[in-house]
């Protein structure tokens, strides 16, 4: 099928219902940018190496490239959740179930970042998805266990390898500077800490990116009625989008989960968010590598815990961190629940 922009714009202007579910997939990414994206940079505005405007262009050129390089590389992390769920062959119930399941999505977040909670919004688009498919086949049929199972495989990796590389990173950094000055070691950390939250905002974008740009592939294929072809690549334009959408909303709200994510949860100093974002990002990496689609917030948030237990685990705060996980145990159900009600409710509508 033409990927070209010019022919997905003539499909969303003879299709309204695919024009919503476009519209809605947007606010998905925009809500993404204001709550995920932000993690990325969390550590580098709050010890002072970058100022919030500065990262959060930053962010944005390198969210764009880690979208762009990492389809090169691997594109499954896209295939992945575009094989999730089956909206079935009719195109018009496909289309108004996708159209529920990002509605869904936006409300879970805002909700969410409302009360400054980072929350995943990678969970909440998994979950979205499989609610609104069991909502149109009336059971668990429309969900593909053989990639869910990806998620779970996800959920262990990433929290795993987040806390214990960051926990092995920042001690090996300790141990390394032990011996020098604090105030020789300021702007080596303060460099290498802005190359760190690059590093990370370009794994946001080689994961998340890669997960919107296959809703909107989905969007397009379903409002045909045909299936996705293996090994099917993003357009170019797709990518951008996704990029620019992000920036946007990581410009509108980082700054509320910078707080929640650099400042409230563990006290940071510049060696310890190099050490985090060094840890995080390459837990990223490895899991966009083995194709699974995983949450860059569990990521980053373990990562900071790994580099507050180095010091004492007294030095992270856990009313934080407890309101997190309850966030994250709560968005598989609660999403998935207003994912399953707005389908049934965007089916009796349309």
């Amino acid at each position: 099928m033409d990927l070209s922009l010019s022919y997905f714009w003539s499909q969303m202007v003879e299709n309204p219902l695919m024009m919503i579910a476009v519209f809605l997939t947007m606010g998905v990414i925009l809500v993404n940018g204001w709550t995920d994206a932000p993690n990325a940079i969390a550590t580098c505005v709050v010890t002072r190496c970058m100022s919030a405007r500065a990262a959060i262009l930053m962010a944005a050129v390198f969210n764009f490239l880690g979208v762009y390089v990492m389809t090169m590389i691997n594109a499954t992390v896209a295939e992945t959740i575009t094989k999730m769920v089956d909206f079935g062959t009719d195109p018009k119930e496909a289309i108004v179930a996708l159209s529920a399941a990002m509605f869904a999505i936006v409300t879970w977040a805002t909700v969410a970042f409302f009360f400054g909670i980072p929350t995943s919004e990678s969970h909440a688009l998994i979950a979205g998805l499989s609610g609104s498919a069991i909502a149109l086949h009336g059971s668990f049929a429309g969900v593909n266990p053989a990639e869910w199972v990806k998620v779970l495989y996800g959920i262990v990796i990433s929290v795993t390898l987040g806390f214990g590389l960051g926990w092995l990173v920042c001690k090996l950094v300790t141990k390394a500077f032990y011996k020098v000055e604090r105030r020789k070691t300021e702007p080596v950390f303060k460099y290498a800490q802005i190359a760190g939250a690059a590093y990370s905002a370009f794994m946001h974008g080689a994961q998340d990116g890669q997960k919107f740009m296959g809703i909107i592939i989905l969007c397009l294929f379903m409002s045909q009625g045909q299936p996705i072809p293996q090994g099917m690549e993003p357009a170019p334009w797709i990518m951008i989008l996704c990029a620019v959408i992000m920036a946007v909303g990581t410009a509108i709200g980082g700054k509320k989960i910078i707080k929640s994510v650099g400042m409230d949860m563990v006290k940071l100093e510049k060696y310890q968010g190099f050490s985090a974002d060094l840890a995080a990002s390459s837990s990223l990496l490895l899991c966009s590598l083995l194709s699974l689609p995983v949450s860059t917030t569990h990521a980053k948030t373990t990562a900071i815990m790994g580099v507050g237990a180095v010091k004492s685990i007294k030095a992270i705060n856990l009313s934080v961190v407890k309101e997190m996980c309850l966030t994250w145990v709560l968005t598989f159900p609660g999403c998935g629940l207003i994912g399953f009600l707005m389908t049934k409710l965007f089916m009796w509508i349309f």
